[in-house]
């Protein structure tokens, strides 16, 4: 892809994802993402009807009469979208690859931040972290983060979920909503590492995948790679006992990750490569409103 198709892409993706993102916003996002915690503003005279918990008993002695602490919403927030970009991610028998979805996504998040003032920053992963974007506020660093995803050439093909949780924290040290973005195709992924994150932030899991992973066509013999590890396989696409056997290994695999999340209390956010992200999103906004 030449430098005039890349900004063509961009521009592309950025109207698209502006336009879906003021939907979201206007009427889903800040209700969405209240200020996730309140801060010390001031302290004054005590009036009725304020709650005995909020007395400042050492200003009431000070003066004595009861003095309350009053508190503010922290309303800025702070976005970290943590995108996996190992070579599972690449794959795409549509039009949208699942790297292409997650660049919709981080997108669309980044423009609904910057339109309510919130701050965005983005961590890119394979078994390792391969950029790190530190907090921006301004459209020219968000475009330059999409320009990064686009042209990105990884340094590693692997996935490694477990490292990443292990410095994410190190990483992200202020407060955050974080959404990571993956397709979670790491069997050695421990899910009680991400105890460590949601111990600190709001974590929302967003699964991305491709309906051809599971879906093989009929008749053919095909021959699979792991691109991650370069393990071949092959397989009878005229055995419908393979095509089965095929399918429900994807769907194990799909409700092993919800179960594993939902046990540890995460949200997940499901999305296809090849539909749109409008709607989940919206759904998800909502249920959180």
């Amino acid at each position: 892809m030449n430098r005039e198709k890349i900004i063509e892409k961009i521009r592309e993706i950025e109207i698209r994802s502006k336009n879906k993102s003021n939907q979201i916003h206007a009427g889903n996002y800040k209700t969405a993402f209240k200020g996730r915690g309140m801060s010390f503003a001031e302290v004054r005279e005590y009036s009725f009807g304020d709650e005995l918990r909020l007395i400042d008993w050492n200003v009431t002695a000070r003066y004595n009469k009861p003095h309350v602490k009053v508190f503010e919403e922290e309303r800025e927030l702070s976005l970290v979208v943590v995108l996996d970009v190992s070579q599972s991610m690449f794959f795409g028998n549509s039009a949208t690859s699942k790297i292409e979805k997650a660049i919709e996504f981080f997108a669309t998040i980044a423009f609904s931040a910057l339109s309510n003032n919130d701050q965005v920053s983005c961590i890119f992963f394979s078994d390792r972290v391969e950029k790190f974007f530190p907090p921006c506020k301004k459209r020219a660093e968000v475009i330059g983060i999409i320009d990064a995803l686009i042209n990105l050439k990884p340094q590693s093909v692997k996935t490694d979920l477990n490292a990443l949780l292990q410095n994410f924290n190190a990483l992200s040290k202020q407060r955050c909503i974080a959404f990571w973005v993956s397709d979670f195709i790491d069997p050695n992924f421990e899910y009680d590492q991400l105890q460590l994150v949601r111990k600190k932030h709001d974590l929302i899991a967003v699964k991305i995948h491709d309906n051809y992973e599971k879906t093989i066509p009929l008749g053919g013999i095909f021959q699979f790679m792991n691109p991650e590890n370069g393990e071949i396989k092959w397989f009878n696409g005229f055995s419908s006992k393979q095509r089965k056997d095929h399918k429900k290994r994807h769907d194990d695999h799909e409700e092993s990750v919800g179960t594993e999340l939902k046990s540890r209390g995460i949200p997940l956010l499901s999305l296809s490569s090849e539909e749109s992200i409008f709607e989940p999103l919206t759904r998800y906004f909502k249920s959180k409103a």
